[in-house]
């Protein structure tokens, strides 16, 4: 494959070093040494390196993927020759990719790396993600750093623990049934995106929450507008204030006569002693209401299509599912990130990652799709294997922003997929797979629309 645009500036570098490869204004040693033979990095400095790049003179990120559900090409380029590499944002304003898994937890573990998007130069990937940035509404944890992200973050993580969402597991298991008998009783062929996939985790989440069932329609429909990529920036922006605002109503009802979910819980432990604002309190059901959900419903889809494109694993999984579903699940994460444009970050001071230099003020992006393929860390990445041990993979980032529900995610995709092709031995896709329509190829990788079933 031509080397990416960012990697020209080794051609006026060859007289440096035979082997030397100019990445992002430094001087990659033994770049081009066959894998295997490849020498440790060691960290250089931009002293005696080709002068930087112009921004409008670097690739265009996000990249593509080239096709269906492959992760863009110039990734594995550039874990070769240019681990961290600049690229060039919608706004013309420069970016750091990191590539490599053990660069990638390197970054999101570094507390001089700060995730407030309100920093002027914080990279975001549309204007309407700047326009989000700088609204005016309360941050939520996500978009807070320490200390600030560990008092709200904790307000929240004692309901998503690794016990807690074990607790879940009858409750999920019954929404998955109940979904998979209205699937069966209206008859093949179904949606499962539809009928299954984006039901699941909303209803799962409508119940920790405390909506009432008459509410789910509008609430899912709203999500669903203000998450899809068909939707204008203008239906987004609509869509998400139809949420606040019933955010708002739900809160004060859970004022009135609190239950015993976890909205109702942070009203009596938050809310009422002053910990945290009401505002506060509603943007974080309303992060909880948005975040996650829709990759949950991605990661059952493409389960279930690469499972079936896999039928020796598949009858593996379903010959041991105790043991062999959650590695089928954990597989599935590293192969198709799910969520794989959400570690940004800005340096708060100079930071060296790999020998490269981020100044104060530059943003970076840790591409956790891209060290889920590090060739350094799994054997035949590109390879989908459901008994691959070990398998640290990142779908769910990592460090102190590793996703706070990624323990009720796993419980989610577990029952789903087991009892899909238990219930349905005979599931099937009902059309080619030819004809199944991907999400935009510059954006998180997921079925756009329907994806007929049969069984």
């Amino acid at each position: 494959m031509a080397l990416c645009l960012a990697r020209r500036a080794c051609l006026a570098n060859a007289s440096a070093s035979a082997a030397g490869l100019a990445c992002g204004g430094r001087l990659h040693l033994a770049a081009v040494a066959p894998a295997a033979a490849r020498p440790a990095r060691r960290p250089v400095t931009t002293a005696a390196t080709a002068e930087p790049q112009k921004n409008e003179d670097l690739p265009s990120f996000p990249f593509a993927r080239p096709h269906g559900l492959e992760p863009p090409a110039e990734y594995g380029d550039m874990r070769r020759r240019c681990p961290v590499s600049p690229a060039r944002l919608f706004d013309g304003s420069r970016v750091w990719l990191v590539t490599k898994h053990k660069d990638v937890c390197e970054a999101l573990k570094d507390d001089r790396f700060s995730k407030v998007r309100t920093h002027p130069n914080f990279p975001e990937l549309s204007a309407g993600g700047k326009a989000a940035a700088v609204s005016g509404r309360a941050p939520t944890f996500v978009d807070m750093d320490p200390p600030q992200h560990t008092k709200y973050r904790g307000m929240v993580e004692h309901a998503f623990s690794r016990e807690a969402s074990e607790a879940l597991r009858p409750s999920i298991r019954r929404h998955v049934d109940s979904l998979i008998d209205a699937m069966v009783a209206h008859g093949p062929p179904a949606d499962l995106n539809e009928a299954f996939a984006m039901q699941l985790p909303f209803r799962v989440m409508f119940d920790m929450l405390g909506v009432p069932p008459e509410d789910a329609p509008f609430l899912t429909s709203n999500v669903a507008a203000r998450s899809s990529g068909s939707s204008t920036a203008k239906d987004a922006a609509a869509a998400a204030d139809d949420l606040v605002r019933y955010m708002e109503k739900l809160v004060r009802s859970k004022e009135d006569k609190p239950g015993d979910d976890l909205v109702s819980q942070l009203v009596v432990r938050q809310l009422r002693p002053g910990h945290m604002t009401r505002e506060e309190l509603v943007q974080t059901a309303f992060l909880l209401l948005v975040a996650g959900n829709a990759t949950v419903a991605t990661q059952i889809n493409l389960g279930v299509i690469t499972l079936l494109q896999h039928p020796d694993q598949l009858a593996a999984m379903k010959a041991d599912p105790r043991v062999m579903v959650p590695k089928a699940v954990e597989e599935i994460l590293r192969y198709h990130t799910g969520s794989s444009y959400a570690l940004k970050r800005v340096a708060k001071q100079d930071v060296q990652v790999d020998g490269q230099l981020v100044r104060e003020g530059e943003g970076v992006i840790a591409l956790n799709q891209s060290a889920n393929r590090d060739e350094d860390v799994f054997r035949s990445p590109d390879t989908f294997d459901i008994r691959r041990e070990p398998n640290p993979q990142l779908g769910f980032g990592y460090g102190t922003h590793v996703c706070v529900a990624e323990w009720l995610s796993r419980v989610e995709l577990q029952e789903a997929l087991e009892a899909l092709f238990v219930r349905l031995p005979g599931l099937k896709l009902a059309v080619p797979e030819s004809q199944i329509a991907f999400s935009d190829p510059r954006r998180d990788v997921g079925v756009a629309g329907q994806l007929p079933i049969t069984w």
